[in-house]
């Protein structure tokens, strides 16, 4: 596996590892973390999708494969991604696109797929405008290497192209006869591309039927009154109802429809509603964040309060502390904005 990283790669880098946390060590074939690299002299970020795999040939190469997974990295799913290589060898595809209904109202906002019955795409449709079917790609691929191989060289050299799989590459896969499949995918999926997609992911964790299973049989996903995750600590004033709370917590506040995450501490009088906590966050006394994303590191002081109750539950506003935040005591912060530190130049 390799994972292509550009955007402020230093913190996903740590966050993998070796892969060995999950299962992605050298025993199992290993993982490489692989920065942008050209092939020419000159070095460059990547330009789009397509280049992005180009730019990484040499990796791709050393495995001589007979095919190619490609993966978007901002996507929440579970998928087999055998069942996925199966069907595309049995219908022998040059390439397999794993595709979902979305509603038609919604489906200018993808890549829609237009097929047979059998499944053979006849057209690729990039953010139509006047979709002719819902069926929207999942942004997942598999390809044969020798097809996909040939198919980005000739990209690379095409002046008015924008090295992207949606725009550029499939649609002169199609345009050149190339067998394309769709594969459709049944079960949940979120895009997190957005501030209020990745609270909504965090939201579909919780509540006595999760849209979403994060963890596996045996575990505890719902917590009420006095009942702990291992190695946390609930004080006598805590309440936690339907919420995720990680290891190494200190509770002694209220947590309500919440995900708090490792090492965080919430005191007496604090309330948490509807909000994602990120790792090592403390909450003082009588702090109120609701609705909000708080990210790792963040000291909230006494009785400040971030976010409110949405007005329609349908379309909240998020808001947002950015990582190694202080938030001085009382300090109020509405309803969808987003606070951060300055970026030194």
């Amino acid at each position: 596996m390799g994972i292509l990283t550009q955007y402020q790669p230093l913190e996903l880098n740590e966050y993998i590892g070796n892969g060995q946390p999950w299962n992605l060590n050298r025993a199992h074939g290993g993982v490489q973390i692989l920065p942008p690299y050209s092939r020419s002299k000159k070095s460059e970020w990547y330009k789009g999708t397509a280049n992005a795999i180009y730019q990484n040939f040499s990796f791709i190469g050393r495995y001589q494969p007979e095919y190619v997974l490609i993966l978007s990295g901002d996507h929440i799913y579970q998928m087999q991604y055998d069942d996925m290589l199966r069907a595309h060898e049995i219908a022998g595809a040059d390439c397999t696109i794993a595709v979902r209904q979305v509603p038609l109202e919604e489906a200018s906002r993808f890549g829609i797929v237009n097929a047979r019955q059998t499944g053979e795409i006849y057209e690729f449709e990039e953010k139509p405008k006047q979709p002719k079917s819902n069926l929207a790609s999942m942004g997942i691929y598999i390809f044969r290497w020798d097809i996909l191989q040939k198919a980005l060289e000739e990209d690379e050299n095409r002046p008015n192209s924008s090295h992207d799989f949606g725009k550029d590459v499939l649609p002169q896969l199609l345009k050149e006869g190339k067998r394309l499949f769709a594969y459709q995918f049944h079960g949940y999926w979120k895009d997190v591309g957005t501030i209020e997609s990745l609270w909504q992911a965090n939201m579909d964790l919780l509540g006595p039927e999760p849209k979403f299973a994060l963890v596996g049989e045996g575990h505890k996903q719902i917590f009420c009154r006095n009942e702990a995750w291992p190695c946390s600590f609930l004080g006598r004033g805590a309440e936690i109802d339907q919420s995720l709370v990680a290891e190494g917590c200190e509770i002694d506040g209220k947590v309500y429809h919440s995900v708090i995450s490792t090492g965080c501490q919430v005191e007496a009088g604090a309330v948490i509603d509807h909000s994602v906590i990120m790792p090592n966050v403390t909450v003082k006394a009588g702090a109120k964040i609701l609705y909000s994303i708080i990210a790792e590191d963040c000291v909230i002081h006494a009785e400040a309060e971030i976010g409110q109750m949405p007005v329609s539950e349908e379309f909240p506003f998020i808001s947002v502390v950015g990582k190694e935040m202080e938030i001085g005591a009382r300090v109020c912060i509405k309803a969808g904005e987003i606070v951060e530190r300055e970026e030194t130049p």
